[in-house]
């Protein structure tokens, strides 16, 4: 079992003082140019800010990487129907938002952010979301500071509340069977409906990997990278405990140059899609 540990030391493999072109892409650029409103010029220097602020709140990879920047829903074939889908006053959750990009896409494109809730366990990223797309006095998006695990939180006020969930690099900070259960939670808070879906993107491999990391401020942390058999057998598992049935599609792809680091040539992205039969 490889291992590796987070520390705020900027000289790791997965920390980079700039962003290059496969991180600040065109897309991330429009992005922050047209709905940030940050002159050109200015976009990388107010990128570079927000990712240290980020890495003193906690040093994790996707933040060194510049990962905050991935706009990921919009690859899903799914992405039309979904913009569809909250236009017609059905609810999004995006889990572990980070900075929220996902959610100032979906705005950007035409989604209601009435209907768009984003959730992360640090509320300091929540902040710099908004510094990040200076939009903190008019997004309509609701946020929420919470901790999946937590049975009090205010999500869990939320159980049966969402259409759509999106997970990006979210499920794989945990071990497999802390996956199982944080799967069955967020799964939970699906309305209870044929159609309603789970979509997202992780760290994955080819051969299913358990990945040891330590944690600065909690610990201990046990990483599973799923393949695609492993992925697709959990939720068969989750099917047959919880009595709901979930059709799911997974593909693995290489993944960018900065996560490859990690794990040899085992290391892929698996990207999956858990719908609600």
């Amino acid at each position: 079992m490889e291992k590796f540990e987070l520390t705020r030391d900027k000289n790791v493999i997965w920390y980079d003082e700039r962003p290059d072109e496969t991180q600040l892409t065109p897309a991330a650029r429009q992005l922050i140019e047209v709905y940030s409103k940050i002159p050109a010029a200015q976009v990388e220097k107010h990128v570079v800010s927000v990712q240290q602020e980020a890495w003193e709140v906690f040093p994790y990879p996707c933040i060194g990487q510049y990962r905050f920047l991935e706009l990921s829903l919009k690859k899903f074939d799914e992405y039309p129907g979904i913009v569809r889908r909250l236009q017609r006053g059905e609810r999004l959750l995006d889990m572990g938002c980070c900075f929220g990009q996902e959610i100032r896409q979906l705005v950007a494109d035409g989604a209601p952010a009435e209907n768009i809730y984003g959730c992360d366990l640090r509320e300091e990223y929540i902040k710099l979301g908004y510094k990040l797309f200076c939009d903190r006095d008019t997004l309509k998006a609701k946020f929420i500071t919470a901790n999946i695990l937590d049975d009090t939180s205010a999500l869990a006020d939320l159980k049966g509340n969402f259409d759509i969930i999106f997970t990006g690099s979210f499920f794989h900070l945990w071990d497999y069977e802390g996956q199982v259960k944080v799967s069955k939670v967020v799964a939970d808070l699906l309305r209870p409906q044929s159609g309603s879906m789970i979509l997202g993107r992780q760290v994955g491999a080819i051969t299913a990997t358990q990945l040891g990391t330590a944690n600065v401020t909690s610990g201990k942390m046990d990483m599973f990278q799923h393949s695609d058999e492993s992925f697709k057998a959990m939720w068969e598992r989750i099917s047959q405990e919880t009595g709901v049935q979930y059709a799911v599609d997974t593909r693995l792809e290489i993944p960018p140059a900065g996560i490859q680091k990690f794990n040899s040539d085992n290391v892929r992205r698996i990207w999956f899609t858990v719908t609600r039969q």
